[in-house]
């Protein structure tokens, strides 16, 4: 599986280079090996990063976690101290280190909207929302944001960038595609049919992490935020690899569960089982009014977290998996029955124990 993945990264990275903007690449089948071995430039620094931002990048062995209260009105909680939480480690208490809010640090998002059958009759109202969000959400002198389009496949269609306009044009530019000799995509059995008949999400979650979001300066936060039915036909990528390669990379990943729900449903257990296992949420819009509200509640989000830092009391560097629980432990505040969203846990680092 994983010579797969990185085929999958590989063929991501050619579309990311070699793609034509205004145009869909076909699909053609594998690639020739002297394709297979050609690689990414190295990414052009974030906007908003400058030349000490390398010197963040520092060994420490410190853990940190980003933390959202809500209350059971649906409002952010932006009182918490640090002696309100208690943060266990594979169930050992943690002695923090730091617990502050963290409403400064500069985004890196990436909208990642798929564009399949299923969103034929949604996708209008999408990009409206989608640009509506650029509008209140991006500082162009912090903030940097990708759109991936995927059906079979994924495409950039703007790599990471401060510039709005931009953006609004590559969103303005996505449209469902289908083949012309089967437009209800009703014969088509297996990939090589047509890839515009298919929706990989895991795949292109993955390769838009692995080729746009992991590249990004260490002290951003990192996000995805997909637009999707939550039906995946034929992704190489399992869930559950997308979700560790995601916790992996210190990415959260917000799920839009959206379709024309007349005729397509949504996967509202996926959609919720890879957002909130990273941190993030999972919104299901019925009207443009909740599209609306949903984008609205990740951007508060994204401005109301805590940070909280530790020093894992396990010191062993071999590379497992670390659950992370964060609890309430303030008598009034636990009776007020907080919802906190974090990711669930991380992996330590490999190397000398």
């Amino acid at each position: 599986m994983r010579s797969r993945l990185l085929a999958l990264s590989i063929a991501f990275a050619l579309l990311f280079v070699g793609a034509p903007r205004h145009t869909r690449a076909q699909n053609s089948g594998p690639a020739p090996p002297a394709v297979r071995q050609r690689t990414m430039p190295k990414p052009a620094p974030t906007p908003g990063a400058d030349a000490d931002e390398e010197v963040e990048r520092v060994e420490t062995d410190l853990t940190n976690i980003l933390l959202t209260a809500i209350d059971k009105n649906r409002r952010f909680v932006t009182t918490l101290k640090q002696e309100d939480v208690r943060v266990l480690e594979d169930g050992v208490p943690q002695q923090l280190f730091a617990f502050q809010r963290e409403t400064d640090l500069p985004l890196s998002l990436a909208l990642v909207i798929d564009i399949s059958k299923s969103q034929e009759q949604t996708l209008p109202d999408q990009k409206t929302a989608a640009r509506a969000f650029l509008e209140r959400v991006m500082r162009p002198d912090r903030d940097s944001v990708a759109v991936v389009s995927f059906t079979g496949k994924p495409l950039v269609q703007q790599a990471l960038t401060a510039d709005r306009a931009s953006l609004n044009v590559a969103i303005e530019r996505l449209k469902v595609e289908v083949p012309p000799d089967d437009p209800e995509c009703e014969h088509s059995q297996t990939v090589q049919d047509d890839t515009r008949c298919w929706s990989s999400i895991w795949d292109a979650l993955w390769a838009t992490t692995n080729q746009v979001l992991l590249h990004t300066p260490e002290r951003t936060r990192r996000a995805a935020i997909l637009l999707s039915d939550g039906f995946d036909t034929s992704s190489l990528t399992k869930k559950d690899e997308l979700i560790d390669f995601a916790v992996k990379s210190n990415t959260v990943i917000y799920a839009i569960g959206i379709s024309d729900r007349e005729n397509y449903p949504t996967d509202d257990g996926a959609l919720r089982k890879v957002s909130e296992r990273t941190g993030g949420r999972a919104f299901f819009p019925k009207s443009r009014e909740d599209l609306d509200a949903a984008f609205a509640q990740i951007e508060q989000e994204l401005r109301s977290q805590y940070l909280v830092s530790y020093s894992p009391s396990n010191k062993k560097r071999d590379g497992s998996f670390r659950k992370v629980q964060i609890e309430i432990v303030n008598p009034a505040l636990r009776k007020e029955k907080l919802r906190l969203l974090y990711r669930q846990g991380y992996y330590a680092k490999a190397g000398t124990k």
